[in-house]
């Protein structure tokens, strides 16, 4: 899991507890078509697969990925597009 930096504030917050996948990473693209560059979106999964999907599709846009943490099921992110 990566380093927490802690030069950001959260613009956008999506809770996504409870959805199955392959939603959160469907929200969560979705949701950076809504994102101005610079902006930092903070992402709350339970979905096993999302820690298969969430960064790698930041990565893929060449978003950069801020924080990966997990607490039990749940994982949470947060991207600066």
């Amino acid at each position: 899991m990566k380093e927490a930096k802690t030069d950001y504030t959260i613009d956008y917050f999506l809770n996504l507890e409870g959805e199955p996948c392959p939603f959160p990473a469907m929200k969560t693209v979705d949701a950076y078509d809504d994102m101005k560059d610079g902006e930092v979106i903070e992402i709350i999964s339970d979905c096993p697969q999302s820690i298969n999907n969430i960064p790698v599709d930041a990565k893929n846009r060449h978003h950069e990925i801020l924080l990966v943490e997990q607490n039990g099921p749940t994982f949470r992110y947060v991207i600066r597009k």
